[in-house]
């Protein structure tokens, strides 16, 4: 394979990125609390990189299938449980099959391939996999197409196959039962052990066309994002070309638990419309009470582009070069685009935090990554400036990360002049009083590219 990075830019893209948040809570741990690290002697908030990245990919595979954006039109992935529903649903809608054996069917073919489902006796996880499995979004169409035309065949061996793995179900149930009755004197009819109880193998060709459909092929952001599936060994995984870390506030945990009492309308129409005071009081009070953490600050995140990586990806997945090379320009704009513009949603509806925008993105080519993270070990003390505070956090924050950045550049020749971009008037006003920031302004997310 070519070792090719013909991009018009250095190996890496390193972007780094400043938003304030106010009262959002875009991530939570196992108990409903926002997420924190304790970074510099002090607590900070953290917004995970698996929600950033889940946010950016989602961003660009809606845009690719709405036929916006540099990678409009193209392939994109999904990564779901449901691969033996998604095929069924293809076999039910697009070749006429019945539901129960369409299932029965799709399973029975994904699992042979290599990939483990849940427990038979548990309907809500009967024929979903135990792992998510990122795969081009046009898998479970595939492998149908495959199983319809080789119907007799794969209708044959799956009833083999579902008939033996009942006869092992049923072995290994036995085989429990008489270990609870270990002082039972009563002899018991042997029975076949599970592991005696072989399956049928599915058939090569279907193997090979389950593994051709779930492999990466031309899914753009599985060569940006990359994927590990460890069940089926001869199915590749892909070293992805984008780095990112977890955002973290730049000054110390501020955070309220916030106080909630929601309204029960019918309630408060009776009350409203109530014909005595005795009436009335029966209908007081909240439908519901409780409580949520919201957090605030600026964070800082940062995130990596391996561009030569991200070709290698593309040809690997069979594009030639002069396509890998096309499609990866694309795919880059469209990454930055997603790195800046996407958000995680949860709480939306009730913080608006999906509608936030960047106070600084920094961005430049290197011949290797770049992580600024170290600015912020000392967090910004948001006391005025006349007090020896550095002041508000977000322009305290761009004056840091510009200043440390033009100190590496004078010290790595192989960084490029810098590109920033800013949605704040502010912090555009204050760009132009810092002294060799090393940086050019932009007024577009295409202009951060090289």
């Amino acid at each position: 394979m070519n070792d090719n990075s013909h991009s018009t830019g250095s190996q890496f893209l390193s972007l780094h990125l400043l938003e304030t948040l106010v009262a959002v809570l875009p991530v939570r741990d196992e108990n409903g609390a926002p997420k924190s690290i304790v970074y510099g002697g002090v607590e900070r908030h953290m917004i995970t990189s698996q929600a950033r990245r889940r946010a950016e990919r989602i961003h660009s595979r809606d845009r690719a299938n709405a036929g916006r954006g540099a990678l409009a039109g193209r392939a994109t992935g999904i990564r779901t449980r449901e691969w033996a529903l998604l095929t069924a649903r293809e076999l039910v809608s697009e070749h006429g099959w019945q539901q129960d054996e369409a299932i029965r069917t799709a399973r029975a073919v994904i699992e042979a391939t290599g990939l483990k489902f849940g427990e038979p006796d548990k309907k809500t996880v009967a024929n979903l996999t135990r792992v998510l499995l990122f795969a081009p979004a046009d898998a479970g169409a595939r492998i149908a197409a495959h199983i319809a035309e080789h119907a007799e065949t794969v209708r044959a061996w799956t009833e083999e196959y579902v008939a033996a793995q009942t006869a092992a179900a049923a072995a290994a149930a036995a085989k429990k039962k008489r270990g609870r009755k270990e002082k039972e004197a009563v002899p018991e009819e042997p029975e076949q052990d599970a592991a005696e109880t072989k399956l049928p193998a599915v058939p090569g060709e279907t193997r090979a066309a389950v593994l051709t459909a779930l492999a990466p092929r031309d899914a753009i952001d599985i060569a940006l994002y990359g994927r590990f599936l460890a069940e089926i060994a001869d199915s590749p995984n892909v070293d992805g070309a984008v780095q990112s870390s977890h955002a973290f506030t730049v000054h110390e945990a501020e955070q309220v638990d916030d106080f909630y009492a929601a309204a029960d309308d019918a309630k408060l129409d009776r009350k409203k419309n109530a014909l005595d005071f005795l009436e009335a009081a029966d209908d007081a009070g909240a439908g519901m009470t409780g409580y949520q953490s919201l957090i605030s600050g600026t964070f800082y995140r940062h995130a990596v582009l391996d561009r030569r990586r991200l070709r290698r990806n593309l040809q690997a997945a069979g594009m030639s070069e002069q396509e890998a090379e096309e499609v990866s320009v694309a795919a880059e704009a469209e990454f930055v685009t997603a790195f800046v513009e996407a958000f995680p949603e949860a709480k939306k509806n009730s913080t608006a935090s999906t509608g936030s925008l960047p106070v600084l993105v920094l961005a430049f080519d290197g011949e290797r990554p770049y992580n600024y993270a170290a600015v912020f070990q000392a967090p910004i003390d948001e006391s005025p400036l006349d007090k020896k505070g550095e002041g508000p956090a977000g322009p305290a924050a761009v004056k840091r990360l510009l200043k440390h950045h033009a100190f590496v550049s004078r010290r790595r020749p192989d960084i490029s002049a810098g590109r920033v971009l800013t949605y704040d008037p502010q912090i555009d006003e204050l760009l132009h009083t810092l002294d060799d920031t090393r940086v050019t302004a932009v007024t577009g997310i295409e202009e951060l590219t090289a």
